[in-house]
């Protein structure tokens, strides 16, 4: 098969996306094994053969000649015998390739083994490729290979796909001498001690320039089919940090100026010989992919072909509907995590087997401790051979769960789960400012151990989760019956939501009266879960090809017609789905989820005082926990907010009936701006509270206040949320919430003073409807053409009027003043030649923490998300 147009990092796959946990950050297969093994695919390349020697490489001159082997691998050597024989002499490193290596492919993995403070994190992905070795006359070429573009080798196309695919030549080595059987013997120490672009860590360190001199192998050792090797790499940093600094976490990802020190593992596995049957990706169903586009099909288009990122799991015992697998998926506990916890990461990982067993592999996914130096001294954490889930030194409160996958058939081949120590912090004030009151050992902080650790086993099976190739299904929270989240004996069976993998951290619909577990109020294993698993790792008997398997997964697939919380988040919805939206439970019924949050956020507002209280302590505590709880209280009017101009989705296919968006109706969203008129732009008192505020800050309450509420204004006024109103209007017709009825419901939340017979503005009030006026002149005064601009025109013209009529009727001195200003701000605002310079709405930001970028994972907070559209905050690194 031809291969890959471009070279490409071959599939280090994660969550967040982040999270968080990028957090963001962001960040398994199984077959039935065939009576004979399964004939190669189509997509899949034949070894390419050894090429034969030939002319001196172009601009490069003649390479020395190939000297005696004793001369060059002399007896101060020390070899080591494995997929190559590796020689280490002195501060050279050599690689003795057998020639049945040559043309074979492997993916090399790099990673940051150990780090400078600031220079990365320890146990971080740097990227991988595949390559190969490839002899050319007396020289040594590492190629990379992609897998891109693709075609069957037996289609004539497969000449020009090879035409455009030539494998890019990332080192060219000279052969020092020949081993045994012609096998070459090349001087590698270059690869590991100079900055190569393919396998650079640059970007990691954040650093300016790499110093060779300070650069050297740490250590080299060669396995079966793996070879592992550690070089310190030294980089002169010297960056200026850029921009505001938000947090101390964000201090602590910038190297420092100076120098930084890393060691670097570089992991060279062997790709398997014979490819895993990949299994082809149903959009209904949520795995992280590789993707091919495959020229050698019969079709009038390039065909996109994906294929689902797992593990591959094989039956013992065939013929068993629960057997064991040949090889299960096993992965190691970091030696550096805090003895306390290990157990508990430890039931994270297993607790994945029940999914597994709805596949048909029992104990298909085993935790187990990392060997000591005198077990296994050659066992490295960093060893692509091994899975580990690595516990980092860091501040970010964060973890991340990336994989490695093979990119010919997206056999994962390994995956490290990188958790950062301060995650704790975070999932500590998530359980606190949501569920606390639901909870007595979370009435005071710290949390207990038992508490903390099962904080950390949800954490340590959400990553896992990803490493098993499951993307985020943010669509599940909303697919229970609204009512079920409070019944003690559903959530108990089935959860809160349908799968761990949605951010539904923790139920905070729940109300005391309802006596739910404490231990029901964490997400754990859920239907989505145990369905995904067998939709993706069961095998399929008799099958021999991926496209054999298509009839039946769909018919898997179908069991979501029937099963609402089986179905998986729509791809295409653009955020326009309220039910998809992230940190919801029970979204089902945004309005009446959030009603029971908000009184759970008035009992924390309560218990904030004494929870936090420790003597000898500062307010640290207090003042973040309070900065949490307004997070929270934004996130929740947000989801309400995202019913205004929302849609209901579902991933479909063209074979089944219906459509895929339906607008939500009238009702729905008139309801949800009632609500929001209610309570998100109502002064929300049961957070003023003076007792705390004088505890954490001179001033900055109104501040506070007014940046909440104007998060969640800009949701509602986001453009792309005006345009779906006016798109509805003009599809559904009179059914439809109409933009005018939209604007005019907002200016009436926000200016209902005025209609008063005595006006009276208090300066929370008075705070919120400038920020209006603030929102309103970005919208009359963009450059942007669009349907916002003349309805913001018609709601400042007839707040004018009303404003005009109520000066009149103030009650003191500071509301007539006020309504005096806004007379001329709106003058202001719609004479051009006051028009500010155009800008985006620029909303202060909330400390906390984000990520998801893919190195960021998923565990981030809602409280800092600065790219704010539509249904909330959304992930964006720091």
């Amino acid at each position: 098969m031809a291969r890959t147009f471009r070279p490409r990092l071959s599939g280090v796959v994660r969550a967040l996306f982040s999270c968080v946990i990028a957090l963001t950050a962001i960040s398994a297969f199984a077959q039935e094994p065939a009576p004979t093994p399964p004939a190669p695919q189509p997509e899949q390349t034949p070894a390419t053969p050894q090429t034969p020697p030939g002319p001196p490489l172009g601009g490069l001159g003649a390479p020395p000649a190939i000297r005696p082997y004793d001369r060059v691998i002399t007896k101060e050597a020390k070899s080591d015998e494995g997929l190559f024989t590796v020689h280490r002499i002195g501060d050279r490193l050599y690689y003795e390739i057998p020639t049945a290596q040559l043309g074979k492919e492997f993916l090399w993995v790099t990673q940051i083994a150990r780090t400078t403070v600031g220079a990365g994190q320890g146990g971080q992905a740097v990227g991988s490729r595949v390559v190969k070795w490839e002899r050319r006359g007396n020289r040594v070429l590492l190629r990379g290979i992609s897998y891109d573009i693709v075609a069957d080798r037996k289609q004539p196309i497969a000449q020009a796909v090879e035409a455009a695919n030539n494998d890019t030549i990332l080192m060219a080595f000279n052969i020092e001498a020949l081993g045994k059987n012609d096998a070459p013997v090349i001087d590698v120490t270059r690869a590991f001690t100079t900055e190569v672009p393919e396998f650079s860590g640059r970007a990691r360190v954040r650093s300016r320039t790499f110093d060779g001199s300070r650069s050297f192998v740490e250590r080299a050792v060669s396995f079966p089919d793996n070879i592992e090797v550690e070089a310190t790499h030294t980089y002169s940093t010297g960056v200026e940090l850029q921009g505001p600094i938000l947090t101390p976490q964000a201090l602590a990802n910038q190297a420092r100026p100076g120098s930084a020190s890393v060691v670097m593992h570089y992991s060279m596995v062997k790709l398997p010989e014979q490819p895993m049957m990949p299994r082809v990706f149903d959009e209904r169903v949520g795995y992280f992919t590789v993707q091919q586009f495959d020229y050698g099909r019969d079709e009038h288009r390039a065909q996109r072909r994906r294929y689902i990122s797992r593990w591959r799991l094989e039956k013992k015992d065939p013929n068993a509907a629960l057997s064991e697998p040949v090889k299960p998926i096993v992965f190691y506990v970091d030696p550096a995590t805090p003895t306390k916890w290990v157990p508990f990461i430890k039931k994270g990982i297993e607790s994945w087997q029940p999914a597994f067993e709805e596949a048909g592999f029992k104990n298909a996914i085993l935790a187990r401790d990392a060997p000591s130096k005198e077990q296994d001294p050659d066992w490295s954490a960093e060893d692509a051979r091994y899975s580990v889930i690595r516990w980092l030194p860091s501040t970010v409160e964060n973890a991340s769960g990336p994989h490695i996958s093979d990119p010919r058939t997206g056999e994962i081949l390994e995956a490290d789960i990188q958790f950062h120590h301060n995650v704790m912090n975070l999932a500590r004030d998530w359980y606190f400012v949501q569920v606390g009151p639901l909870d007595p050992r979370a009435s005071k902080l710290p949390l207990p151990d038992d508490l903390m650790g099962r904080l950390i086993e949800y954490v340590a099976a959400h990553e896992v989760g990803h490493s098993l190739g499951f993307q985020h299904n943010m669509k599940a929270s909303s697919l229970y019956p609204a009512e079920k989240v409070r019944d003690r004996e559903w959530v108990k069976k089935m959860g809160h939501t349908p799968t761990l993998m949605d951010y539904s951290r923790f139920n905070y619909v729940a109300q005391p009266e309802d006596h739910i577990d404490p231990a029901d109020l964490i997400p754990k294993i859920g239907p989505y879960d145990k369905w995904a698993t067998m939709w993706g790792y069961k095998p399929i008997p008799g099958v021999k090809s991926s496209d054999e398997e298509k009839p039946t997964l769909d018919q898997w697939a179908r069991a979501q017609d029937t099963t609402p919380w089986l179905r998986f988040t729509t791809q295409d919805s653009l955020g326009a789905d309220p039910g998809e939206l992230t940190e919801a439970v029970g979204d089902a019924d945004a309005v009446r989820s959030t009603r029971m949050g908000l009184k759970n956020l008035e009992r924390v507002s309560g218990m904030l005082l004494t929870a936090t209280k420790r003597p000898g302590e500062p307010y640290d505590d207090l003042e973040e926990v309070y900065g949490r709880l307004l997070g929270q209280w934004v996130l929740e009017m947000n989801h309400v907010a995202a019913v205004v101009g929302g849609v209901q989705s579902r991933q479909k296919m063209s074979s089944q009936d219906g459509p895929r968006f339906v607008s939500l109706p009238r009702e729905r969203q008139r309801e949800a701006m009632q609500f929001l008129s209610e309570n998100a732009f109502a002064t929300p008192t049961f957070v003023i509270k003076p007792d705390i505020l004088r505890r954490i800050e001179p001033s900055g309450t109104l501040d506070r206040i007014r940046t909440s509420q104007q998060r969640v204004m800009a949701t509602l006024l986001a453009e792309s949320r005006i345009n779906r109103l006016v798109e509805q209007e003009a599809v559904d017709g009179a059914t439809a919430y109409r933009a005018t009825e939209f604007f005019a419901d907002l200016r009436r939340a926000i200016w209902r003073e005025v209609d008063t017979a005595s006006v009276q503005i208090d300066p929370y009030r008075r705070n919120l409807q400038r920020a209006y006026l603030d929102a309103m002149s970005d919208k009359v005064n963009s450059r942007v053409s669009g349907e916002s601009r003349p309805l913001a025109r018609g709601e400042l013209r007839t707040l004018d009027t009303s404003v005009r009529a109520a000066i009149a009727k103030a009650a003191d001195r500071s509301t007539r003043l006020h309504l005096q200003d806004v007379r001329d701000q709106i003058a202001r605002i719609l004479d051009p030649k006051f028009a500010p310079p155009t800008a985006p709405l620029n909303l202060p930001i909330i400390l906390g923490l984000d990520g998801s970028d893919d190195s960021l994972g998923c565990w981030i907070d809602y409280a800092i998300r600065v790219n704010h559209v539509e249904a909330g905050f959304v992930e964006a690194g720091l």
